[in-house]
């Protein structure tokens, strides 16, 4: 590949959150592609990742059908060729549409990476949209989104994007039936034009890396033309709804779901790594607070779990769990409670020593062979952030205080600002 550039990284000790050595090198075309040479043994995983997730939706359901036809037939197969190359060749195949991004996750052995690289490119490149394949998909869809509107946690869910990030912003937009008839093979087609380039695409590939696996990916991905598409802006503004507390009923369930928290900070902010600490003591872990509380000592829920997000655009906090009626007041009280707790009294040095480890141990899991340390690269580089930001991370979960806990307690679980979402 004459017109690569290959950028070898120096060789450093591995520390613990610290990302092994990644290989840079940017395609004819620029596109950037990522090489996690691991494992011993002959499987290769390829992720491309695309600017086309949910933000860059001018209407509901366009982001997702656009990526779930993708293996529906290109310009020199059929959906039933693609499909049966794929399975001659042994490779497994993950489309993903997500609110930032879009692409797709492929597994396969080493030795067909170069009939894999072109049946990637026919699927991320060539795709036709056919209206039989979509009138079928969108019949399977209505159906599983009627199934879906009978599950309480996905109520709760739905509304509680919305209440955070407003109706109108893509992350908080909701689906409903009305949207299904509008997706179009045109607009589908549009969408893609737009959204599957190679600005802003990156390739990220792990495993036991084939020698020719440069050359053959720049043949097929770096002689995409570079274009410059007018694409129209999103509605990006963030401003969440008014109403703090919203009930959806929904009659003959026997649970209901409780869905509590606001946006907040992503992890490109410096108290991120403090904050996802004390989600962690708060309900990120089987012996956090509220489990030990609201399950083991009340005995309100089955389970009950907090989780600090990250998106393009802004983060999110959440606590969710799901209840009988006459808990859902009594736990909310509780979840209220344990919130207090931590922002007028430190955490022991025994509970934080717990937290500490088993944190660490989460982190070597990120890093436990080639597939889990590209999902790790992966999620510092849709940040901009640097290789070392895992390192940062480990550091503070060794030196964090309980005075540091209690004060991020305070700046950013302010209980008048929490949504409250009850479906049920």
């Amino acid at each position: 590949m004459e017109n690569s550039r290959r950028l070898q990284p120096p060789l450093s000790e591995i520390k613990l959150g610290q990302l092994p050595p990644v290989e840079h090198v940017l395609l004819s075309n620029n596109i950037p592609l990522y090489l996690i040479e691991a494992g011993t043994e002959d499987i290769m995983r390829i992720e491309f990742v695309l600017k086309a997730g949910q933000i860059n939706e001018y209407l509901p359901l366009i982001a997702s059908t656009t990526n779930m036809m993708l293996t529906e037939g290109s310009q020199n197969y059929t959906a039933y060729e693609l499909n049966s190359s794929l399975d001659s060749h042994g490779a497994f195949i993950n489309l993903l549409a997500e609110k930032d991004n879009a692409g797709l996750v492929i597994f396969f052995l080493a030795r067909h990476i170069r009939k894999i690289a072109e049946l990637c490119f026919e699927i991320l490149f060539k795709p036709v949209f056919p209206r039989k394949e979509l009138d079928i998909l969108m019949k399977k869809r209505i159906k599983w989104f009627q199934i879906s509107r009978e599950k309480v946690n996905n109520l709760s869910s739905d509304q509680f994007f919305e209440s955070v990030f407003g109706k109108h912003h893509p992350y908080g937009r909701q689906i409903n039936f009305r949207d299904f008839p509008i997706i179009t093979t045109s607009i589908l087609k549009d969408f893609h034009s737009r959204h599957y380039t190679p600005t802003g695409m990156a390739i990220m590939i792990s495993g036991r890396i084939h020698p020719d696996t440069v050359g053959i990916m720049d043949h097929y991905f770096g002689r995409i033309p570079e274009k410059t598409v007018y694409v129209e802006p999103s509605e990006s503004i963030i401003k969440g709804g008014e109403e703090k507390q919203i009930h959806i009923k929904k009659h003959n369930a026997l649970q209901s779901s409780v869905r509590i928290g606001s946006m907040t900070i992503n992890k490109t902010h410096p108290d991120y790594p403090g904050l996802k600490i004390l989600n962690v003591v708060l309900g990120g872990y089987f012996g956090s607070r509220l489990m030990k509380n609201i399950r083991e000592d009340k005995g309100y829920t089955y389970g009950i779990h907090s989780a600090v997000n990250s998106l393009g655009l802004g983060g999110y906090k959440v606590i969710s769990t799901e209840v009988s009626r006459e808990n859902i007041r009594k736990t909310i009280n509780e979840i209220h409670r344990e919130i207090r707790i931590l922002q007028t009294t430190p955490v022991g040095r025994k509970e934080l020593d717990l937290v500490r480890t088993y944190m660490a141990g989460e982190m070597v899991r990120m890093f436990d062979g080639p597939f889990a340390i590209a999902e790790s690269f992966k999620s510092v580089w849709e940040f901009g952030l640097d290789y070392e930001y895992y390192y940062r991370l480990a550091e503070k979960i060794k030196t964090i205080t309980p005075e540091e806990i209690q004060q991020l307690a305070n700046a950013y679980y302010n209980i008048d600002d929490l949504y409250e979402i009850i479906a049920g």
